[in-house]
């Protein structure tokens, strides 16, 4: 069943990749096709029951007590500013932000283009990137062994658009997630991608304000050279005879 549901994800990617090689120039089609390979083969290797589109994005672990935000509970709250979950609105108020604050941050869309996505995402750099911001937040069942999957397929997946935003990224990911804080172990903190723009301990380590973070992070960092100019065309000296 794992393995069907894996290759089942794996096929998903390939197909929604087809759709972009339809629109985008045949230069790229073979760049594009490999990142939406690349995604899906990552779902695959999850090893796990995977479905992009968790219904339980965060699970906050303290000690031996697990509460649960559901998708639907984010999705109410990111689109009305209705908190109807009580570990959600202590999350709220251990942000460092305000709940509009978050709203707004988690739904804001950055451009990205895929291409770069996965080249960061995929190097050397991009991995140690990863495991950075899986500090404390990881799949609920493997835990660390799968975060740099799981957290990059995620990525990954919502960029087939051309967008990414905080609640996308919590959209795609395939698999449950918590955030552990388990007597030494795990401490609960993440690391925000971008310490010299937050302020104060909330902002710089909450769960959601490193949400709020990780798209601008990412974009930044998957940035695509400008390609190189063409050299002018000099036509070939008429013989003199």
């Amino acid at each position: 069943m794992e393995a069907f549901q894996g290759a089942r994800l794996y096929w998903r990617f390939f197909f929604r990749e087809l759709f972009f090689l339809m629109t985008c120039s045949f230069s790229s089609v073979f760049s594009r096709l490999a990142a939406g390979l690349l995604a899906g083969a990552s779902l695959a290797a999850l090893a796990a029951p995977a479905e992009a589109g968790t219904s339980r994005p965060v699970r906050w672990n303290t000690g031996g007590a697990v509460w649960t935000t559901t998708s639907s509970e984010f999705k109410t709250f990111l689109t009305t500013g209705e908190v109807t979950d009580r570990a959600l609105d202590a999350g709220i108020n251990n942000s460092g932000w305000t709940a509009e604050e978050i709203q707004e941050g988690m739904t804001k869309t950055y451009a990205v283009d895929i291409i770069g996505v996965s080249r960061f995402l995929y190097s050397d750099d991009g991995v140690k990137f990863l495991k950075d911001q899986t500090r404390s937040y990881f799949p609920y069942w493997k835990m660390k062994s799968t975060s740099v999957v799981a957290l990059r397929s995620a990525i990954i997946a919502d960029s087939i658009d051309g967008e990414i935003s905080s609640a996308s990224i919590m959209a795609e990911l395939p698999v449950d997630f918590r955030l552990a804080d388990t007597c030494g172990t795990y401490d609960g903190m993440q690391n925000v991608c971008a310490p010299d723009k937050c302020e104060g301990d909330a902002q710089c380590t909450s769960l959601l304000s490193w949400y709020v973070f990780l798209p601008a992070c990412v974009q930044a960092n998957s940035v695509l050279p400008e390609p190189a100019a063409r050299p002018a065309y000099v036509a070939p000296a008429r013989p003199l005879w």
